[in-house]
């Protein structure tokens, strides 16, 4: 059975879980943006077989998420670390981060807290529209087809029943 190609979907939804839809990879780049960037460190840390690491690390770095970077030449020693592409793929964590903290944490509370740079504060992410700087969440927004998205019956971002509209004659 051949997996489906979503980085050839007409969606950014789906060009995006191409790159991180499959569960170790999110975890991955967790790790690496704070810090555990060596394989044994990644594989110690997540319990996870040095096989499937070595698959997700290769994707990741062919994707222009992460880059290997020699630290030790005797022995050869690689470490991992975010581009900007995979620095700013942390900020969907963040956001994923959001939601299980308000849903999945219980009674304990959040496993992590984050304190902002700008204000030392710990916070939580907010969306927010670029352009009027107010709160976007997805009921505050209708999706509209952009210049990629090919014909409609094409679009797979459509997911927003009664929420899509087609700018079209």
């Amino acid at each position: 059975m051949q997996r489906t190609r979503f980085g050839d979907m007409a969606c950014s939804i789906a060009r995006t879980l191409d790159v991180i839809g499959e569960p170790w990879s999110p975890l991955i780049l967790r790790n690496v943006y704070v810090g555990i960037n060596r394989f044994d460190q990644i594989q110690q840390s997540l319990d996870i077989s040095r096989k499937v690491l070595t698959e997700r690390l290769k994707w990741l770095v062919e994707n222009g998420v992460l880059e290997r970077r020699e630290y030790s030449s005797r022995p050869p020693r690689h470490e991992y670390a975010l581009t900007a592409k995979g620095l700013e793929l942390c900020d969907l964590l963040l956001v994923m981060v959001r939601w299980g903290d308000r849903w999945t944490a219980g009674e304990a509370g959040p496993p992590v807290l984050y304190r902002h740079h700008a204000c030392g504060e710990i916070g939580h992410v907010e969306l927010r529209c670029s352009v009027c700087d107010r709160p976007m969440g997805a009921a505050d927004v209708d999706v509209l087809p952009g210049p990629g998205a090919g014909p409609p019956a094409a679009s797979h971002d459509q997911a927003g029943a009664g929420r899509y509209e087609h700018a079209g004659p």
